[in-house]
């Protein structure tokens, strides 16, 4: 009774296979090209022709520094040329006197008082490092910045060495003046 069911069962399994790969077709027809729609694809489209933008601006770049270099050495460049002969040196006198040094140098300390420094770091403006510059500046106390003169905070400002200004700026007398009690 089964006997001729072989060939009808294969021929199903074939059909079954052949339907999968024509919808799966159909499937590939009917999104694939539908890839670039949806919410996102305005930003997507934006982004690739900024990336497309700045690829060919790069290019225009490395074009540009290749012009720029000279051209490979061959052997023969390698060649050291015969050293020119040195002139003697000139003596060059200074034409103009140097820029006259801004304010007058407070008086500084070597040391702490008691060796116990105030913690300048209270004042705002001054942290850690710059605490450390005006130590060796020779400022270890409230005190001795609340008694700057305008000539003096103008001396202090010019020699601070990566912050010239600092003094002016955040008023460094005025709160040392009311840290010190005076």
């Amino acid at each position: 009774m089964f006997k001729g069911w072989g060939f009808l069962l294969t021929e199903i399994w074939v059909l079954l296979a052949l339907a999968t790969l024509i919808g799966l077709f159909a499937g590939w027809l009917i999104w694939g090209g539908r890839s670039d729609t949806g919410p996102d694809a305005d930003e997507v489209r934006r982004l690739q022709a900024e990336l497309d933008r700045a690829s060919a601006k790069s290019r225009a770049t490395v074009a540009d520094l290749d012009d720029d270099m000279p051209p490979p050495m061959t052997p023969a460049v390698y060649k050291r040329p015969d050293p020119a002969p040195v002139a003697a040196p000139v003596k060059v006198e200074p034409t103009s006197t140097p820029a006259a040094a801004v304010g007058t140098k407070p008086e500084g300390l070597d040391a702490a008082r008691d060796g116990l420094p105030d913690d300048l770091t209270t004042i705002k403006g001054i942290g850690p490092k710059m605490e450390k510059l005006c130590n060796r500046l020779g400022f270890w106390h409230f005190d001795q910045i609340a008694a700057w003169s305008a000539d003096e905070v103008a001396w202090v400002d010019d020699n601070l060495e990566g912050f010239k200004g600092r003094v002016t700026r955040d008023s460094w007398v005025e709160q040392a003046k009311a840290l010190s009690g005076k």
